[in-house]
């Protein structure tokens, strides 16, 4: 009993290490890439490997950043898996490999490009996870990269090549994200400033980090018409991205008239909803074109 107790009680701290709810989030997100791009559902194949790339990459990032931090979750965390000595350090950089490794080989039934994204975005984690969490705009670049990337591998896995509107889709989560995280930077100005992370709130001050944060909003509202301009997506898209371009261009107004802590936490807010929306947007339009 007590033996079957261990078994339970360490697979339970494995799932907290790799996040199954953030990995689930990102499998579902090639799936939603796939869908919009190809206008149809693809085969089961297709959805599931699809999916594995993903889910598994994200675990093998999550069991990472919790090595990498095991730190700074010794004081601020300690219930987490590894300040709790339920899971070692070893153990967990294992984890972090073998999920990886099956993210990569689940890529492997399709093009080159697609094993070649996939250890371009496990490449591109790790470096972030040991080195980028304190560079400010790059780590947030890097971040926005590996958020956007799922909706352009899901056009890779259907199509085996880039089109119009995984591309698009790709760039809007990437823009959207990057001015979040910006955005983010202005709410956690005093965290960060005793962290040593270098934000563009913390090196530039608000004001310019809401302009930036702005910016990066209205770049994404100016190439969502492109999947409908190339004649990719019908009038439906139009209609259902609309309520999008709205939503960000509203936040890119409250962010500039007013940088402050509680409208950066407002905003931060708000544009996850968008980019929710954005991502129905997308579905609905590769749906009904």
């Amino acid at each position: 009993m007590t033996r079957a107790k261990s078994v339970y009680e360490t697979a339970v701290a494995i799932l907290r290490l790799i996040r199954p709810t953030n990995s689930l989030m990102m499998g579902l997100a090639v799936i939603i890439g796939e869908i919009a791009v190809l206008g149809s559902i693809p085969s089961l194949f297709e959805m599931a490997l699809g999916f594995s790339v993903s889910f598994f990459l994200t675990a093998s990032s999550m069991a990472m950043n919790d090595y990498v931090d095991l730190e700074i979750d010794r004081v601020n965390q300690p219930g987490r898996p590894l300040p709790s000595g339920a899971i070692s350090k070893a153990s967990a950089l294992a984890i972090s490999a073998l999920t990886g490794a099956i993210g990569i080989m689940s890529a492997f039934p399709f093009r080159e490009s697609a094993v070649f994204l996939a250890v371009l975005t496990f490449v591109a984690s790790a470096l972030y996870n040991l080195y980028g969490k304190k560079t400010g705009i790059w780590g947030n670049l890097v971040v926005s990269y590996c958020v956007a990337v799922p909706f352009l591998y899901g056009g890779i896995v259907v199509l085996g090549a880039f089109n119009v509107t995984s591309v698009t889709f790709f760039l809007l989560a990437f823009l959207a994200n990057t001015g979040r995280e910006v955005t983010k930077g202005i709410a956690d100005m005093e965290g960060d400033r005793l962290r040593g992370i270098r934000t563009v709130a913390l090196v530039w001050g608000e004001k310019t980090a809401a302009l930036v944060s702005a910016l990066f909003y209205l770049t994404a509202v100016a190439i969502t018409p492109l999947p409908y301009v190339f004649g990719q997506l019908g009038m439906s898209y139009v209609l259902l991205v609309v309520p999008v371009d709205v939503g960000f261009s509203y936040s890119s107004y409250r962010i500039i008239k007013e940088s402050g802590r509680a409208s950066a936490l407002r905003v931060k807010t708000q544009v996850r909803y968008w980019m929710i929306l954005a991502l129905m947007a997308f579905l609905a339009g590769g749906l009904l074109r």
